[in-house]
């Protein structure tokens, strides 16, 4: 039962440092967030009533269609369509040749008179009207007045040719146009204007009037389901009047009218009007991003990556990322696009160099989704997805081009790379759009880019050294500079201790090619196996290898003299580290390469002279290894120790002894507080002998030449 406490104990534990270590950061990492981007989706409100005068001008923030508005327009278009008539064109045919039948009928009776040679027999004019009448149609005798056929009968020939060619053609010009009930008398007077400035005579004018009375009649009629389509079509020919986020509603010391009052209301800037969900939206979002955040801190958590300074640095540079974006915003319209000169790439530079790689990737993405956000002009509900794009490709641009890292010029040059790619994405952007531009606007995009990728450079190398220095994290770029021969440390190394000097040496090649084997930081390795043995300088000769032509002192002393004299270097070397200020990572290398091993030699040596020697005595105190790193160095160690030793070093007693030694380390149980694995340490095998291999190859023996 007590077992069980004790396990529940520790479980809570374990998750409080974790809620300490990840969530507690990740949670105000949140809160920053959410501050920062909340007037990008949450607008100011306005308490104003209807009739005051505005104090400022206001602008929409949000695209919206005004449904009643646009609602008054149809129904004003839908009034506003005129009727719609369907024009009879039998009635016209019908007319016209009634009118040319009256003419014709008095023609060919003047024919058939003319055929008459008595003249005693021939018909009066009153005769000729009722002979006229026998042949004409109905409609036109119920109509026509006879004294109108009696004075056409009376005008001669010629004189009715011209006003039937003159009368015929304007009835047909007037009807086709339609005639309707209320404009029968305008399209009347139309043919009866042209009678009146005709060349013909005044009885023939009076004539041509009476008859254009009878022929134009009503000939277009109301068509109701043409009416209706032609309403329908111009309604739905009606565009939606929409506000447009960032059109004016109001201006400063305007009146504000009912019509400005509910749009006001439509878009949502009176106080009563406020909505709680933009809040909850993005709310979630932020929940998305240090939910992702969250998994990846959770990750380093697990492989013992995640300390103090990293989770400071991740804090620092994500503030740092979104300030910048933030205060660029204020000054970015639509015109000067000012989010091409933001250094984002600063943050995943730093970010790779403190920590890896795979977090910088994992914050590119995150600055370009809220790159979307803050540049959206304040806008709610839109994104500026240009930004994030540009954002995004950038950070990637500087995350890759950020290799082979030698020192700080490789920043500088990563700086160049991003300003290559940061102008290609510029010209995408504008040769992709369908709107024109300028050389001048070319320019001035380009030069935005190149000065935010020259920016993330400088500002990556100014800020990095104080990262270093102030949260305690070792960069490729430090461990670099401190693998320098002109380290004071090294110098001292190499001028106190030449032998140790040339065992680091080395021991750096061995274990940096075993940890790339593995995937470890095989800088670190290096640099830590540069300085691992730094305490042998307090008493070089009394270690081997710097026994150059001169007496082992170890003859001469006593074996437990010797254990804690050999035992003391690890410690020496931690102190002097210290002293210089030298990263934790390489003190631990240090302090750690020989764990808990037993100095066989001495211990047995002791045991010759007293078979109850205690073992412990003669063990290094520790601690064991705890990293990759520190394991591999002290694998390298003891094998590169042992390897020099040979004559003879062949193949076979290479691998022999490289097994040796990393089982007996093993058995020993150095290897149980480091998280190597026996895979890895399969690969650890068959790097440091390929390697071994390399270095003790046969050589061909050269003939010596025989003395005369």
């Amino acid at each position: 039962m007590k077992n069980i406490f004790t396990k529940i104990i520790q479980s809570l534990r374990k998750i409080e440092t974790r809620w300490i270590t990840i969530f507690l950061p990740v949670l105000l990492l949140g809160i920053f967030f959410f501050c920062i981007t909340l007037n990008n989706v949450y607008t100011e409100t306005y308490d104003i009533d209807r009739f005051n005068k505005a104090k400022e001008t206001i602008r929409s923030p949000i695209t919206i269609e005004n449904e009643e508005e646009t609602k008054r327009k149809t129904q004003e278009t839908y009034q506003s369509v005129e009727d719609r008539y369907t024009i009879q064109e039998e009635i016209t045919k019908e007319q016209v040749s009634y009118v040319s039948e009256i003419f014709d009928a008095i023609t060919k009776l003047e024919e058939e008179e003319s055929k008459e040679k008595d003249e005693e027999n021939k018909p009066s004019s009153q005769e000729k009207v009722q002979h006229l009448k026998q042949i004409l149609s109905s409609d036109i005798t119920e109509t026509v007045n006879d004294g109108i056929l009696f004075e056409l009968i009376g005008i001669p020939e010629s004189e009715r040719k011209k006003g039937e060619a003159l009368l015929v053609p304007s009835i047909k010009e007037s009807m086709e146009k339609g005639v309707r009930q209320e404009n029968i008398q305008s399209a009347l007077t139309e043919v009866k204007q042209d009678i009146k400035y005709s060349q013909l005579s005044d009885d023939m004018k009076n004539v041509l009037n009476e008859i254009s009375e009878f022929a134009v009649i009503e000939n277009s009629f109301f068509d109701l389901d043409k009416t209706n389509e032609a309403r329908k079509e111009a309604a739905g020919s009606v565009e939606p009047v929409i506000i447009r986020a960032g059109d004016v509603i109001v201006r400063e010391g305007q009146t504000i009218t009912n019509e400005i009052y509910e749009n006001l209301k439509l878009v949502g800037l009176l106080n009563k009007e406020r909505s709680i969900f933009p809040v909850l939206g993005l709310g979630i979002f932020v929940l998305f991003i240090i939910g992702f955040i969250a998994y990846e801190m959770n990750l380093l958590y697990k492989e013992q990556k995640l300390d103090k300074g990293k989770i400071i640095s991740i804090l620092l540079v994500s503030a740092l990322g979104l300030s910048l974006m933030k205060i660029v915003s204020i000054y970015t319209t639509q015109v000067n696009q000012l989010f091409y000169a933001v250094p984002i790439a600063t943050g995943v530079l730093l970010l790779k160099q403190l920590i890896n790689e795979r977090i910088a990737i994992v914050f590119a993405s995150v600055f370009a989704i809220l790159g979307c956000v803050v540049f959206n002009g304040e806008i709610p509900g839109s994104l500026n997805v240009e930004a994030g794009i540009y954002f995004f490709f950038s950070q990637i641009a500087g995350i890759i081009l950020l290799m082979n890292v030698k020192d700080r010029l490789a920043v500088v040059r990563a700086g160049l790379g991003m300003a290559v790619i940061n102008s290609m994405i510029v010209l995408l952007f504008l040769f992709i759009s369908f709107e024109n531009f300028s050389m001048s606007v070319l320019f001035m995009q380009s030069g935005f880019a190149v000065t935010a990728a020259i920016l993330s450079a400088v500002l990556t190398i100014g800020l990095l050294p104080f990262l270093e220095s102030g949260l305690g994290i070792l960069s490729d770029i430090k461990l670099l500079s401190l693998s320098n021969p002109n380290q004071p440390l090294l110098r001292k190394i190499l001028t106190e201790a030449p032998g140790t000097y040339h065992h680091s040496i080395m021991v750096a090649n061995l274990s940096e090619t075993a940890c790339e084997a593995i995937g470890a930081n095989g800088l670190l390795a290096r640099v830590g196996a540069y300085y691992h043995d730094l305490g042998k300088t307090v008493r070089p000769h009394y270690f081997i290898e710097n026994q150059l032509s001169i007496n082992n002192p170890h003859d001469v002393i006593e074996p437990k003299q010797s254990a804690d004299i050999i035992i003391s270097h690890p410690y020496d070397g931690a102190r002097m580290l210290r002293e210089h200020h030298l990263p934790k990572e390489i003190i631990d290398i240090a302090l750690e390469h020989h764990g808990t091993t037993l100095l066989k030699y001495f211990y047995y040596r002791a045991k010759e002279a007293d078979e109850d020697v205690r073992e412990e005595a003669y063990r290094y105190p520790g601690p064991k290894p705890q990293t990759k790193e520190a394991a591999i160095v002290s694998i390298c160690d003891s094998v590169e120790a042992a390897v020099r030793s040979l004559k003879e070093p062949t193949e076979e007693k290479i691998e022999e002894i490289v097994s040796s030694i990393i089982n007996d380390r093993m058995m020993d149980g150095q290897f149980d507080e480091s998280p190597l694995t026996l895979k890895e340490l399969k690969k650890i095998h068959t790097a440091v002998c390929e390697t071994l291999k390399g270095i003790f190859h046969s050589r061909i023996q050269y003939p010596m030449k025989e003395a005369t």
